[in-house]
Parts: C-alpha cells; sequence; structure tokens
C-alpha cells in the first residue's frame, strides 16, 4: 500500500514541479481581440491571464489607410518599481482599450503594440497584433478579422499613429484597492457591489481623507443653532444635507461616466487637478493654525445668507452644497474605488450600478458626519484652551492629506522629504504648545515623546530623501548594500548576438575546460536588472563564477538573430540563465527562468557544479 502512495505522489509532484517553471505562450498569456465598437469607433481588449499583466505606457496603435483619434487607455495599477526609480503601471484580467477613427478609405489595418511579463519574472518581448478593419461610418461593412499570429516589432509601429492618453495613473497604496472594486463591480450582482461599496466607504471614513470634515461640520451644526442648543433631529438632518451632497458628486461622476463613455479617473487625476487639490487642502490647514479666518466678506455672505433664509429648506441647501465642494476636495484620497467604478462605467456603460456604487461609497464614507450630527452636541468638543490642540491635529492632517495628494506627481525623494518636513514640523508644534501650562490635551511628557519620535522619524526621512531614499516607511533602505559585502562592478559578460556566436563560444569553452552561464537580457526586462543589480554583484556569486566563461545575450531590440537564440532554448523571453559543463552540454536541470535572489541562485550555482 505504500509503494502505491508513493507511485501517485511522484506521479501527481512530476507535473506540478515541471509548472513551477512552465511558461504560458504569449497569445494565450495575453489573449487579443478587435471589434467595431459603433460606425466609428474599434474596441481592442485583451483577457489577461492570471499572474500575467501588460505594460500600460507600452501601448501603441497605429492604421494604414486611417487616421485615428486619440486613444484614451484606461488607468492601470501602479507599483513603484525600485529598479527603474520610477513607477511602472500595469494591466491584469480584463482590458478593453476605445480606438476612435477619424477618416478612413474603406478598409484599412491597424496595428497595436504591446508588451507583458509573468509575475515569476519572465518579460515577453514587445509584440504587435494587426487586424483588417471595415467601419460602417466610412462605407465598410462594420466587420473587423484579426490576423493571424503576432508580429514582433523593432522600432514601433508602421502607419498613422495614434496619440494616446494615459493621465496619472491611480496609485495603489490607497486604502482600498482599486482593482478589487472593479472586480465587485464585473460580479453584476447589484445588492453585493452595493454592500461592497458600502463597506469601502465606512473603512474609509476613518482615514485622514474624511477626518477632518467632522470640525467642519461640526461648526455648520453649531451656527445653525444660532447660539441655541441643536435638537437630534436638526441635527441629523443637517448632517444628511451634507453627506448627501458628497454623495450627489460621486455619483454625478459615475453617471457621466457611463454616458460619456470615457475614463473621467485619469482626468480627475492630472497633474494640474491634483495641485489644485492640494493647494486647496494646504488653504484650509493654514486655517487651523489660525493663520487666517477662512470665509467670504460679509458684503457676500449676508445677501447669500438672507435669500438662503427666505427659501423653503434653503440652510439645508447651503450644507449640500458645501458637501457637494468637500467631496471635490477629498476625492484624490478615494482615487482607487473612484477610478475602478469609472472605468467599469466607460467600458460596460451600465449607469445605474455604478452609479448606486458610488452612492454607496459616499454613503459609507458619510458615517461619522452622520454620528456627529444624530448627538446634537453630545459628541461635539466642548469650549476650552486644549481645542487649540485639536485643530492643529486636523490642520496636520489635512497637510498630510495634501502630500499625499501631490505625492503621485512629484520625483520620489521630494515626496519623501516633504514627509520629513511635515513630521519635523509637527514635533516642532507639538513642543511649542507644550509651553502652556494648562489647557493642554497631552501631558508634558507625552508631548515630548510624541514629539521626540515624530523629530527622529522625520530627520531620518530628510536625510534618506537627500542621499536618494524613496520609501516614507524605510527612508534608510537604499543605504544598505548587497549581503556579503557585494561588490558593485559588473561581472565580465562577454555578448553573443547570434547562435553561430554563441556555438563558437561554446566550442572556445570545451577546448579551454571551462563551464558556461549564458545570461538573456533586454533593456525593457524588469526581472533583468533585479538579476543584474541584486544577483550578479552578490561577493558570493561573483566568486562561485570566477572560473566559468560569462556569456550575455541581450535581446532588446529583437530581431531575427535574437529570436533564433530565444528559439534554441525554447524561451519566450529574458530573464534566462542557461548553463553548460565543461564539455559544451546543457545542465538542463540548473536552468533558471525569471529572476532569483542571490539566496536561491547560489543553491543553483552549486547544483550546476560551480
Amino acid at each position: 500500500m505504500a509503494v502505491i502512495w508513493l507511485l501517485m505522489a511522484a506521479v501527481l509532484a512530476a507535473p506540478m514541479a515541471r509548472a513551477a517553471d512552465d511558461f504560458l505562450d504569449p497569445e494565450v498569456a495575453f489573449r487579443g481581440q478587435v471589434r467595431a465598437l459603433d460606425e466609428r469607433q474599434v474596441e481592442v481588449s485583451f483577457e489577461i491571464a492570471p499572474n500575467y499583466y501588460l505594460y500600460r505606457e507600452q501601448f501603441k496603435f497605429a492604421a494604414t489607410g486611417a487616421t485615428l483619434g486619440t486613444v484614451a487607455v484606461p488607468p492601470g495599477k501602479v507599483k513603484f518599481d525600485e529598479t527603474f526609480q520610477k513607477e511602472v503601471e500595469t494591466h491584469r484580467g480584463l482590458l478593453r482599450i476605445t480606438v476612435p477613427v477619424e477618416q478612413a478609405s474603406g478598409s484599412f489595418r491597424l496595428a497595436v503594440n504591446y508588451q507583458g511579463c509573468a509575475d515569476k519574472g519572465l518579460c515577453y518581448p514587445p509584440a504587435q497584433m494587426r487586424a483588417d478593419v471595415s467601419l460602417a461610418g466610412f462605407g465598410g461593412s462594420g466587420t473587423v478579422r484579426v490576423l493571424p499570429g503576432r508580429d514582433m516589432p523593432i522600432d514601433g509601429v508602421s502607419g498613422n499613429e495614434a496619440p494616446t492618453t494615459r493621465g496619472v495613473a491611480i496609485n495603489t497604496a490607497s486604502s482600498a484597492d482599486g482593482e478589487g472594486m472593479e472586480a465587485a463591480l464585473r460580479s453584476g450582482a447589484m445588492w453585493q457591489v452595493i454592500g461592497v461599496f458600502l463597506l469601502a466607504g465606512v473603512v474609509l471614513s476613518l482615514t485622514p481623507c474624511v477626518l477632518p470634515m467632522v470640525p467642519i461640520l461640526s461648526s455648520i451644526i453649531v451656527g445653525q443653532g444660532a447660539g441655541k442648543p441643536v435638537s437630534r433631529g436638526r441635527g441629523l438632518a443637517l448632517a444628511a444635507s451634507y453627506s448627501l451632497g458628497m454623495a450627489m458628486v460621486y455619483t454625478a461622476l459615475g453617471v457621466a461616466a457611463g454616458l460619456a463613455g470615457e475614463g473621467l479617473a485619469a482626468s480627475l487625476q492630472n497633474p494640474w487637478v491634483l495641485s489644485v487639490f492640494a493647494l486647496a487642502l494646504v488653504t484650509l490647514s493654514l486655517s487651523m493654525f489660525g493663520v487666517y479666518e477662512l470665509q467670504l466678506p460679509s458684503a457676500v455672505t449676508g445677501p447669500l445668507t438672507q435669500a438662503s433664509q427666505r427659501l423653503p429648506g434653503g440652510r439645508f441647501a447651503g450644507v449640500f452644497a458645501m458637501g457637494g465642494v468637500s467631496a471635490l476636495i477629498v476625492s484624490p484620497c478615494v482615487a482607487a474605488p473612484l477610478a475602478a467604478a469609472l472605468v467599469f462605467l466607460s467600458q460596460t456603460r451600465d449607469v445605474l450600478l455604478g452609479g448606486s456604487a458610488l452612492f454607496a461609497l459616499a454613503a459609507g464614507m458619510s458615517v461619522p458626519l452622520l454620528l456627529v450630527g444624530a448627538s446634537a452636541g453630545t459628541l461635539l468638543p466642548k469650549a476650552g484652551a486644549w481645542m487649540n490642540d485639536v485643530k492643529y491635529f486636523f490642520g496636520v492632517l489635512l497637510l498630510a492629506v495634501a502630500v499625499w495628494t501631490i505625492q503621485p506627481v512629484l520625483p520620489a525623494s521630494l515626496a519623501l522629504a516633504l514627509w520629513g518636513a511635515l513630521l519635523v514640523g509637527s514635533a516642532a508644534a507639538l513642543l511649542q504648545g507644550g509651553k502652556r501650562k494648562h489647557g493642554a490635551a497631552l501631558g508634558g511628557w507625552a508631548r515630548k515623546a510624541l514629539a521626540g519620535v515624530l523629530a527622529i522619524f522625520g530627520a531620518l526621512q530628510l536625510v534618506g530623501a537627500a542621499s536618494g531614499g524613496t520609501d516614507p516607511l524605510q527612508p534608510l533602505a537604499h543605504l544598505n548594500g548587497p549581503r556579503g559585502g557585494a561588490a558593485t562592478s559588473a561581472l565580465p559578460f562577454m555578448p553573443v548576438r547570434s547562435v553561430a556566436e554563441l556555438d563558437a563560444a561554446l566550442a572556445s569553452a570545451r577546448e579551454a575546460g571551462r563551464p558556461v552561464m549564458l545570461d538573456f537580457y533586454a533593456d525593457w526586462c524588469v526581472s533583468c536588472k533585479e538579476m543584474e543589480r541584486f544577483t550578479f554583484t552578490d561577493k558570493t556569486v561573483r566568486e562561485m563564477l570566477s572560473a566559468a566563461m560569462l556569456l550575455k545575450a541581450d535581446v532588446t531590440k529583437n530581431n531575427a538573430d535574437d529570436r533564433e537564440l530565444l528559439k534554441r532554448f525554447q524561451l519566450f523571453g529574458p530573464p534566462g540563465t542557461i548553463f553548460f559543463d565543461t564539455q559544451g552540454q546543457e545542465l538542463t536541470g540548473q536552468r533558471v527562468i525569471g529572476y532569483q535572489n542571490s539566496e536561491r541562485f547560489i543553491e543553483t550555482l552549486r547544483g550546476a557544479g560551480l
């Protein structure tokens, strides 16, 4: 019986072990389709396999026999890449791109350039999908035929290239994940979608995006009482009006996206709009610090107040409008779920579903505001000197939101410096406020301890920014060298540009009795850069490779010779590391596909007898 179990385990484990290093064919990993969306628009879609992704910046569109309009590529998912020191934006799952056609003389050929990678570390070469298109708006039959195969572009696309607009990408460090929200929308279940977005709104209500609204709404409720206590019913009604104003702004954005069929998220997240939002938040924070009183002149507010009081529910209308303005100010903080819904609407045009989801998101964000309103004074802060500390706290929160808002369009080191300056400034403000003898919200020892922590971490962030750091949570991580005191110089690779050069190098190594390591590399390959920067610089790795002949096949151009080299070893793309013994025979069991850190690579070298 034990033998049977062992045989079954071996049979099951064999394909699993082999699958760990297998990668999908690019046509399977990225299933592309082209269809006529209407009489003057074409839709290009990609069904991306799990654990694979496409680079947003690599998309290019061109046509022969037609003039294309501006192609709006939907926002993707962003992660800061330590290797390239920039944010890399990617798409996963189902991607739809609308390509407008301005002019065409009957049928024309559309070419789409794209490039993708696998999570395991393999990067595919750039590819091109082509289709013959005939649109009814230009005297055609409204049919599209995708040509078989995938051409490998070398110098871009042929024909009239279309301009593309990408805007500013959505930062995935937001407290709600855009990809998860979009997946929930695609489920199609109305109540499930509403429930997910309502829960996301409740979570967002606990972030610095919404908390600064609490004292603003509190002052509104107190002001509406004209010096008299406000009833719970009236307080709740005012808070509901404020919240409804927020909800209607988000719902209007969703409906507009559904009607327009374009991704409005990118427009809301372009650098100029983000800068305006950040400036508005800084302006509000300065009023919290008592720099000035933020209010309109009495010559303006007087007539407006009188007019609103003459209208039924006029005060509620004013509070409703203030809620709408607040929603515009904090929209960068909820970029991920907001963008997910807008992208979904622009692709499916399901106005009812997307609008309901955004309304639920805003309703969830309004929970603490409704609690404040329903308290009618119970939860409202009582007057006292300690309230200055509360105002300063919310002022700091507003500044933090401003930095968070503008961060995606700033150099990473500059953003890190802003975070450091904010923490150091907060520490100084805490110590300055501690000089008051009475009425402080924090005791002397607690205030000094908190100020010390903020000052130390803020100083570390400033030092990290000055030395080229980018991570606010680990500002000095970039100063740590590779493990084991690795050298920073490159390994002495000899380039091979064709199969013939490779065979000649292998013959030379065989005559000298030297083992060989062949590394496949490309400039557009992120994992290749990681291997160069973190693995090949390791001191132990360099010592173990000192007796081997090191060959490098640079397949950046992806020309015929490059493709022949990849085909020789049945590789879809770099990185790939191939080992040969002293007789020139490949050690197939030690082949490395994708990225390996130095520890794992050392084990691989030992297995190869190096």
